[in-house]
């Protein structure tokens, strides 16, 4: 088998990030520290709805371990590409540039860490796939030093 070459628009899927977040989307996803030890998996139901600058995403999420948590972003498309969120946990806001088929998103977060909450800093890249499949990889970090990486993939509901 060929691997198509890049420059194949037919490879590329069209991606807007407010049209892709507002179907509803199962995601999958493991944390793995930075020695390369999974420490956790889940799975999350979420649930889009299109605003009038943007878009809202609520997140339901349950760990192997039973705990179950949720998250509810709120997104604003602010000029060409450029996106800013915000979310309970998020210090500040969230920003994100998106072209072509990928979505960068950068935001200081309050992680829950021994029983407390730590301040860390999330790096994902997104990239959507053919078939709705988006594969994203956080790169978590705090004072600069790699904790780890959150491996997630979405795909609408129902497939």
């Amino acid at each position: 088998m060929c691997i198509r070459d890049r420059a194949d628009s037919a490879q590329i899927p069209d991606f807007l990030p407010e049209r892709y977040f507002v179907q509803p989307l199962t995601a999958y996803g493991v944390f793995v520290d930075r020695f390369g030890t999974i420490r956790r998996q889940f799975e999350v139901e979420i649930q889009g709805a299109a605003t009038d600058d943007g878009f809202i995403l609520d997140e339901a999420f349950i760990y192997d371990d039973g705990v179950r948590e949720t998250r509810k972003w709120v997104i604003v498309k602010c000029s060409d590409g450029h996106y800013e969120g915000r979310c309970e946990d998020v210090i500040g806001h969230a920003t994100g540039r998106h072209q072509d088929n990928l979505l960068r998103w950068q935001y200081r977060f309050r992680l829950a860490m021994y029983g407390r909450k730590v301040s860390v800093h999330f790096d994902d890249v997104m990239v959507l796939h053919q078939g709705g499949v988006m594969v994203n990889r956080a790169t978590i970090s705090k004072w600069g030093v790699k904790l780890g990486e959150v491996l997630l993939s979405f795909r609408p509901s129902g497939q």
